[in-house]
């Protein structure tokens, strides 16, 4: 059984990625929570507190981990550019 901040907190954690295009992860840093919890909340708790808003997060969370090789490759590219490689 969820408790009510639970509840709440997996709200507010759907309605922060749906709005903004978030990553799990960056959702976890502004909270200041884990990616575990995060994830937990949004795949599992959501669903059955907003059904709605799971089904957005969740299409939003597939189209995050199709893109994630991009980010990826990103990061490293940034990277090199840094350190004058």
């Amino acid at each position: 059984m969820l408790s009510e901040w639970s509840k709440e907190r997996c709200v507010v954690l759907g309605e922060y990625l749906v709005e903004n295009g978030a990553t799990v992860r960056s959702a976890a840093q502004v909270f200041g929570i884990s990616k575990s919890t995060v994830h937990k909340d949004v795949t599992q708790s959501l669903k059955t507190v907003n059904k709605g808003l799971y089904l957005e997060v969740r299409e939003l969370l597939q189209k995050n981990k199709q893109e994630r090789h991009l980010r990826g490759g990103e990061a490293t590219r940034l990277k090199y550019e840094r350190n004058g490689k």
